[in-house]
């Protein structure tokens, strides 16, 4: 079964349908509103729902099972890149973004609705699970529709330079979640207020830009590389078979490929955001732990508390997280700096050079992430080192919207890139944070096996770019399997039945 499509006009064929202002806008919105709303459940995470929908009475504990529940839209992720993938394959991009935007807006802002452990006991915390496998899945057909968006309608030779645009989404998405809640935190007249209805606000305001979201995306006209595809009988009835069978080894590539960014990108986030608030010592987070138990009417056991700390760098939430969103601002910089250095000398050869600072990175957390006896040493050395994370993250981030579509052709590239990008996200995000901070309480404190384990991952991702060929080149345009092989597979299939 093929996809309709009615010809296009010569003047179709010879440049996009989309001008280049709509290409931006619908890549660039539609990411930034999907990766608002995931950060902003990754800050909650940290802040929230540790305490409101796991009390279990251990800091750690809680903050495992919260982090538990963030990873798992991780496995969500591959489930949602098949199915969008299919339907973006099978009858075009449009539509499919438009269904994973609402997905994702609808479950982020019920996430703002949803009652307490104190209201309804474990339910809560189900019903957060669900929600949040929600976002996973939405998230999963989220970007690889937006980066082919983008790089369909690019111009010849700026593929890397338009599939920088939704990469552009996940700083943007970031600076703004973290800057709603530090608003927020800051204008809370009270602690117990803003446990109580302060948290809530950021979910319930992403309706607002979903809206704005939908806007733009509905305005787009299907690509003419899709319709190219389509008017050649190209289109498969079930691309998920045809990536497995016949594309199986860029599949395998193309994860590979994210394993490091993955892994470096939740470190930074995450992982630091928990290190960088935890007390850097005993005493201090002794008396702040017995303030709250006595402040909620709970009992607190100084001994129990003492055997499950493990320090971290002192800094209150809102001076750490500034300092983050400084950081990121070079994230995006360096994003899309990167897309045109890729278009000139090669997606692969510039992701080599990247990836090996990230594995020498990796190496330095105890020289930058270890408390100082001089509290401005620590301050400016921890900058220094999300300013460094930050600007590698822009740097293999950005080349990512046009290598892993460019491994695919035009019949599956939205199930393939999809399912790269997303299997990647259980192998280096989805257990990022939970092995970060078993790394972190085993070593007492230090964060230097974090840092090991991050440059473990890059020499995969390394060892993948090494023996990959550059993408740089390659024919967009090509369709895939033409008509008389569909035909040909569809009764070999049907045959194995």
């Amino acid at each position: 079964m093929t996809a309709t499509a009615s010809s296009p006009t010569p003047a179709a064929e010879a440049q996009p349908a989309n001008s280049r202002s709509r290409v931006i806008l619908a890549s660039l919105v539609g990411t930034t509103i999907e990766f608002y709303d995931f950060y902003a459940y990754a800050t909650a995470a940290v802040l929230v729902f540790p305490i409101l929908f796991f009390p279990t009475g251990d800091d750690t504990t809680a903050l495992l099972a919260s982090f538990a529940v963030f990873g798992a839209a991780m496995v969500a992720r591959p489930i949602g890149a098949i199915v969008f993938g299919h339907f973006g394959d099978k009858y075009g991009r449009k539509a499919t973004l438009v269904a994973s935007l609402l997905t994702m807006g609808i479950a982020t802002f019920l996430i703002g609705l949803l009652p307490t452990y104190d209201q309804i006991g474990w339910w809560a915390a189900l019903l957060l699970l669900v929600l949040r496998l929600a976002q996973g899945f939405a998230l999963g057909g989220e970007w690889s529709g937006a980066a082919l968006v983008a790089t369909e309608n690019a111009p010849k030779g700026q593929r890397a330079w338009y599939g920088t645009f939704p990469q552009l989404g996940a700083p943007l998405g970031f600076i703004i979640a973290n800057g709603v809640f530090l608003a927020i935190n800051l204008l809370s007249p009270s602690r117990e207020w803003f446990f109580e209805w302060g948290w809530r606000v950021p979910f319930l305001f992403s309706a607002v830009m979903v809206i704005v979201g939908l806007w733009v995306r509905l305005r787009l006209v299907e690509s003419a590389t899709f319709t190219k595809a389509a008017r050649q009988g190209a289109i498969r009835k079930l691309p998920l078979g045809t990536v497995f069978r016949h594309n199986w080894r860029e599949l395998v590539l193309g994860t590979f490929f994210m394993l490091a960014t993955y892994v470096l990108f939740y470190l930074m986030t995450n992982f630091t955001l928990s290190y960088g608030t935890k007390a850097a010592d005993l005493e201090t987070a002794s008396a702040t732990a017995a303030a709250a138990a006595e402040a909620s009417g709970k009992p607190f056991d100084a001994t129990a508390f003492a055997a499950q700390f493990y320090p971290g760098l002192g800094f209150t939430y809102t001076d750490f997280v500034t300092m983050q969103i400084f950081g990121v601002v070079f994230f995006g910089i360096f994003t899309m700096l990167s897309g045109p250095i890729a278009d000139r000398i090669g997606r692969r050869r510039l992701l080599i050079w990247v990836t090996s600072l990230i594995i020498a990175f990796g190496l330095s957390f105890n020289y930058f992430l270890m408390p100082q006896l001089d509290p401005k040493f620590t301050g400016a050395l921890t900058m220094a080192f999300l300013v460094f994370g930050f600007t590698l993250m822009g740097a293999t981030f950005g080349p990512m919207g046009a290598l892993l579509p460019e491994l695919f052709p035009t019949n599956v590239r939205y199930t393939g890139s999809a399912i790269a990008y997303n299997v990647a996200s259980i192998l280096g995000a989805a257990v990022a944070p939970l092995i970060a901070v078993a790394l972190w309480a085993a070593a007492d404190g230090e964060p230097w096996p974090v840092g090991v384990y991050l440059s473990v991952m890059g020499v995969l991702t390394l060892v993948a770019l090494i023996i990959s060929k550059e993408t740089k080149d390659v024919d967009y345009d090509e369709a895939g399997l033409g008509a008389d092989t569909q035909l040909a597979e569809a009764e070999a299939e049907v045959s194995s039945l």
